[in-house]
């Protein structure tokens, strides 16, 4: 069955690649990354690859998550002048409780701390999702009310991350996920800051990226699990988003994923195709920002919904159909489906 379907109208983007959602999209498209040595050392003695944003001062930890989350919303506040951020809810995605060297100890006190940086007050109805990658399907899930259910006309979805902080890279090394001079399947860590602008469909005639189907999953298999993977998670939420959407598989031209370098994460998705397609296609490409961005988190859903937005509204799109997926370590996986639709054919 159809869900009610939401527009992304804005954007904002920081990353390792670029301060805005222009240069960031930009530099993905043209396969760029910024990966350089960090300060952080690997067992093997070797400085540990990382995507680092360069902003103008050197902030670190808690501040320098509040400059990239300021920046990304003010991006999306400064393209759309109609914006009230006091009638305006904020769905804040941040990192999951039990990642090892979460900077963040208080949600609710960072997100008072992100409307002090801003100068402004967001709606009462906003709220921080701390699950990880999979926060922006729960965020759209939560607009998809709000709009519905009250008088409210824009949401605005943000998220912030870093992986570069030492306690949370010597865990990943100790379980052999990051990519080091020892280990070759693992992920490039990175940091970055993102926002979305999000209105009902039928609010604008412009053309315009549209989320039509959401779905949810748990995969008992996660990374961190020694049971056999099958993908039953996220197939699951597929299958769902497919159903919400009114989609079949085959309909869909191309995929974007939040897979970051790890074999796990691309054996899954492969199971995950195998079990859900049943036609051949000449073509179903796959994408992955992380190439460019590294691991960054929290933030990888709404940095790949800005990237698809964009070569959307560029022409560089494999279609106007998309599937985008991700998953977190703890075995929550969430889909979405997208399409690009254009003014003239509304």
């Amino acid at each position: 069955m159809s869900c009610f379907p939401l527009a992304i109208t804005g954007t904002g983007l920081v990353t390792g690649v670029g301060l805005n959602a222009e240069a960031s999209c930009a530099a993905i498209r043209c396969a760029i990354d910024n990966f350089q040595e960090t300060r952080f050392m690997d067992k093997g003695g070797e400085w540990i690859m990382g995507s680092e944003v360069p902003l103008e001062q050197p902030w670190r930890g808690k501040s320098k998550l509040l400059k990239m989350a300021t920046a990304a919303i003010n991006e999306c506040l400064v393209n759309n002048k109609q914006i009230a951020p006091k009638s305006t809810p904020l769905l804040l995605c941040l990192s999951e409780h039990e990642r090892k060297g979460r900077i963040i100890n208080d949600d609710n006190q960072f997100f008072l701390d992100l409307q002090d940086e801003l100068g402004v007050e967001f709606h009462e109805q906003s709220r921080v999702i701390a699950q990880g990658q999979v926060s922006i399907a729960i965020a759209l899930k939560h607009a998809r009310v709000l709009l519905q259910e009250s008088e409210i006309n824009y949401i605005l979805i943000a998220a912030t991350d870093s992986l570069l902080v030492g306690s949370t890279l010597s865990h990943y090394e100790k379980n052999e996920r990051l990519l080091t001079s020892q280990n070759s399947n693992g992920f490039i860590p990175g940091e970055a800051g993102a926002a979305l602008l999000i209105e009902p469909v039928y609010a604008t005639q412009e053309n315009k990226l549209v989320c039509h189907g959401l779905g949810f999953g748990v995969e008992k298999a996660h990374v961190y699990s020694e049971e056999p993977l099958r993908a039953d998670g996220l197939t699951a939420a597929i299958k769902e988003s497919l159903d919400n959407a009114g989609y079949e598989m085959g309909d869909l031209d191309f995929r974007v994923t939040g897979v970051s370098g790890e074999q796990y994460y691309f054996k899954e998705a492969s199971l995950t195709l195998l079990r859900l397609l049943r036609e051949r296609k000449e073509e179903f490409d796959i994408w992955h920002p992380a190439d460019c961005i590294g691991e960054i988190g929290a933030v990888m859903g709404v940095a790949m919904v800005a990237v698809l937005k964009s070569a959307c509204e560029k022409g560089y799109a494999k279609g106007n159909h998309i599937l985008a997926h991700l998953g977190n370590d703890y075995g929550k996986r969430s889909s979405m489906i997208f399409s690009w639709q254009r003014a003239d054919s509304q």
